[in-house]
Formats: C-alpha cells, sequence, structure tokens
C-alpha cells in the first residue's frame, strides 16, 4: 500500500510540473490561433504522462531498458496526439474563418449565409444567433428606409401645405395694412381660421414627435367606451352636419377599458374626421363598439368608396393622403399615423379593411375585468 501511494506521489509531482509548464505557455500564447492552443494541451497530456512516468522510474529504479520501453511508447503517443491536435486545429480554424466571411457579409450590408459543412456544435449555434441577427438587421434597415421614404415625403407635405395658410395670411395682413379691405371683419375672421389650421398642424406634429420619441406620457382611467364614443360623437357632430353626413352610434356596448380618455378621444376624433371628410354628402358615419375574443374592438365605417388594396398597408404611414381624389384642402397625413401611435401605447392595435361602399378602420383595445 506504501509503494502504491509513493508511486501516485511521484507520478503526481511529475504531472504537475508539466501542467504549470502548460498553463504558462497557454497564458503567454492566449492571443495566438486555437490550433496552437491545442497542440499545447495535447503536449502537456503528453509531456505530463511522460513526467510522472519518469519520476516513478527514477524512484522505483527501473532498468535502463525498461524505461526505454517506456520513453519509446510515450514519444509514439506523443506524435500520435500532437498531429491530431494539429488537424483539429486547422479544421476548428478554417470553419472560423468561413464563419467569419460570412458574418462580414451582413455588416457590410449584405445577408447573412452559414457556411457549408460539419461545423462544432459551438460554431453552429453560433451561426444560428448570426442568421436571427442578420435577420432582426434586414427588418431594422427596411424599417429605416421606410421611415426615411415617410420623413421625406412629411416634410415635402407639410412644407406645401404650410405654405397655403401663409401665404393667406400674409396677403390678408398687406390688404387690412394698406387699407383696401372693404369688409375688415371677414378678413380677420379668414386670418383666425388659417392661424387655427397652423395651429392644429402644429399640435399634429408635436404629438407625432412624442410618439416617435416614446415620450407620450399616457395617465390610463378606468372608462366605459359608451361614455367614450358618445364624447367623441358629440364632438364630430358640427362638422358631420356641414358636410351633410350623418353619425350613427349603434352596437355600443358599455365594456370598460383602461386608457388615457383624452388621448383615446383624439384617436376616435381622427378616425371620425378622417370618414367625414371622405364621405360624400347624405352619406352615413357608424361608429360601434363591441366585445371580440381579442379584446374591444371600436369600429368606425365611412363611405369613402374604399381605399386601392396596394395602398391599405400605408393606411397608418406618416404622411399618407392617398389620391388626389381622396385629398381633402387640409391636413397633412398626420392623423392616422397619430392614431396608430396612441393605440400601440395602449398596447392595442390598429387596422383598416375594405367593405362594400367604403372603409371600416378598427381599434383593439385589451379589456379590463369587470
Amino acid at each position: 500500500m506504501r509503494d502504491t501511494l509513493l508511486i501516485a506521489l511521484f507520478a503526481f509531482l511529475g504531472a504537475a510540473a508539466a501542467g504549470l509548464l502548460g498553463a504558462g505557455v497557454l497564458w503567454l500564447i492566449r492571443r495566438r490561433s486555437l490550433t496552437a492552443s491545442l497542440t499545447v494541451i495535447a503536449a502537456v497530456a503528453v509531456t505530463a504522462m511522460l513526467a510522472g512516468t519518469l519520476a516513478v522510474a527514477q524512484a522505483m529504479f527501473l532498468s535502463g531498458h525498461d524505461l526505454s520501453v517506456v520513453t519509446t511508447v510515450v514519444a509514439m503517443a506523443a506524435v500520435v496526439s500532437l498531429a491530431t491536435a494539429l488537424l483539429l486545429g486547422r479544421w476548428v480554424v478554417a470553419r472560423s474563418r468561413e464563419l467569419t466571411l460570412a458574418a462580414r457579409s451582413f455588416g457590410d450590408g449584405g445577408d447573412f449565409a452559414a457556411p457549408e459543412g460539419p461545423v462544432t456544435a459551438e460554431l453552429a449555434a453560433l451561426s444560428r444567433e448570426l442568421a436571427a441577427t442578420s435577420a432582426k438587421l434586414a427588418a431594422s434597415r427596411e424599417r429605416e428606409r421606410a421611415l426615411e421614404s415617410s420623413r421625406r415625403e412629411l416634410v415635402a407635405w407639410i412644407s406645401h401645405d404650410l405654405r397655403s395658410p401663409l401665404a393667406g395670411l400674409r396677403a390678408v395682413s398687406e390688404a387690412l395694412e394698406d387699407g383696401v379691405a372693404t369688409d375688415p371683419d371677414r378678413y380677420l375672421r379668414q386670418i383666425r381660421t388659417e392661424v387655427e389650421r397652423l395651429n392644429d398642424m402644429v399640435g399634429d406634429l408635436f404629438e407625432l414627435s412624442r410618439i416617435h420619441a416614446g415620450t407620450l406620457a399616457l395617465s390610463p382611467a378606468r372608462i366605459s367606451v359608451y361614455d367614450l364614443v358618445g364624447d367623441a360623437l358629440a364632438g364630430a357632430d358640427p362638422l358631420a352636419r356641414e358636410h351633410g353626413v350623418r353619425l350613427v352610434g349603434d352596437r355600443i356596448e358599455p365594456v370598460p377599458v383602461e386608457v388615457d380618455g383624452k388621448e383615446m378621444s383624439r384617436v376616435l376624433g381622427n378616425l371620425l374626421v378622417n370618414a367625414i371628410r371622405r364621405t360624400p354628402a347624405d352619406g352615413t358615419v357608424a361608429v360601434a363598439a363591441e366585445r371580440s375574443p381579442e379584446g374591444v374592438v371600436l369600429s368606425v365605417t365611412d363611405g369613402c368608396g374604399g381605399i386601392p388594396e396596394e395602398d391599405l398597408p400605408r393606411v397608418f404611414d406618416t404622411g399618407w393622403r392617398g389620391t388626389h381624389a381622396r385629398t381633402p384642402p387640409a391636413g397633412a397625413g398626420l392623423g392616422l399615423a397619430i392614431v396608430r401611435g396612441i393605440v400601440e401605447a395602449h398596447h392595442g392595435r390598429a387596422a383598416v379593411r375594405n367593405i362594400p361602399g367604403g372603409c371600416r378602420f378598427e381599434v383593439t383595445l385589451p379589456t379590463t375585468e369587470a
């Protein structure tokens, strides 16, 4: 038993010395190729075995012949181990370089395509993560392009829409200044109308900027959609009378929701104004509110005649106003973008679809337990 313990002790001391030496070498080459590290690891394993064997041989006074045999066996094992480590290292490094080149392609604006051929489990997991990152990056680039396009359109449309009221204000003010206004009160009313129009446009821009910046502060409160729709119909009634449009509120279920009353009133107001302006005289705009498996659905149905199918995905984009035939005399195409932003801030969803004779805008909000 004592001899066995001595053999174990001498073998451990020899192997430990080789292991410490190998650890030092690995630390020195820690920035080098994986092939070098694998080679050092294989060399450490063989050297540890050889050092332990030599230590035991010296302690046990083995014959020179026996020591030569042991040393030859260990040397052959070292050759095979080092060759295997080199081959494995070169294979892993080659696959790593292929993965690096593939990753560089989507970093330069392309799509990631995983290299073909067998790879280790770690490199396969890395390839999957890079593929997922590439897909997210491509989607982000597409959103950025769409946002930049809508931003350019918005700037162009805002510039155009601002020019008209500013030109009107300039003409009216010059007429009043020169004393050629035959009816000053009418001119003053015109100034007030143009100023209110400008104020509405600036308000929409400010609201949209808060939505895009993520700084839209909500004050949720428990409210019935019956009251919400009733207030919206009362606010839109004067505009509906002016355009000869009939407002109808049917299937209004008194369902409670947890929303910011002011912001949701703006949502319904924007939808109603949009529907009234695009519905011919003697037409009908209907508002409904009912439960669904997904939540509470508020809908506004108009008689605009429908939206081209290719334009439906863009209805809620910033600055979208459709064809010239559907464009009202006022507005910069911000109302529906504001609708979507406010609804999504409430964790809801805004959608639109064509129906016979018109469109149906739907706002889905999460329900509140009674």
